[in-house]
């Protein structure tokens, strides 16, 4: 069964919010990771990405765009990756049992991090650099 799934790259001031995945994720456990989840049956992709950053970090997205989808063939999952620039609420790990920790990083950070996805150093250089209105 395929899993396809919204997720969030968000960047403010050339920095981008992970969240570590707890010890306990059956997937991808203590590996930092971008934000998002399972699209739910007869949501659009815009739709879970906006409740999937309510649900983890409390914000709501006012500047997104969609930047590409990821296949993960191995994990049988679909990533629909948007690019997240500004919105509305303070970012905080409101499910921590989810996400142990989540931090702001630089791109240099960022790439000596265990990510969850080893397209994501490449992905960040290029979101990064194409410079964001923070």
């Amino acid at each position: 069964m395929s899993h396809e799934v919204a997720a969030a790259l968000i960047i403010q001031s050339q920095k981008i919010l992970l969240g570590l995945r707890s010890a306990s994720r059956t997937f991808y456990p203590n590996v930092w990771d971008v934000f998002g989840g399972h699209m739910e049956s007869g949501e659009r992709q815009e739709e879970t990405l906006v409740r999937e950053l309510e649900e983890e970090l409390g914000i709501a997205p006012s500047e997104r765009k969609y930047l590409e989808t990821l296949h993960e063939p191995t994990a049988a999952l679909t990533v629909h990756l948007y690019l997240v620039t500004a919105w509305t609420g303070t970012p905080v790990n409101r499910q921590p049992e989810e996400h142990s920790e989540i931090g702001w990083f630089s791109l240099v950070q960022a790439i000596q991090l265990p990510l969850a996805d080893p397209a994501y150093p490449a992905l960040f250089a290029r979101y990064l650099a194409s410079g964001t209105k923070h």
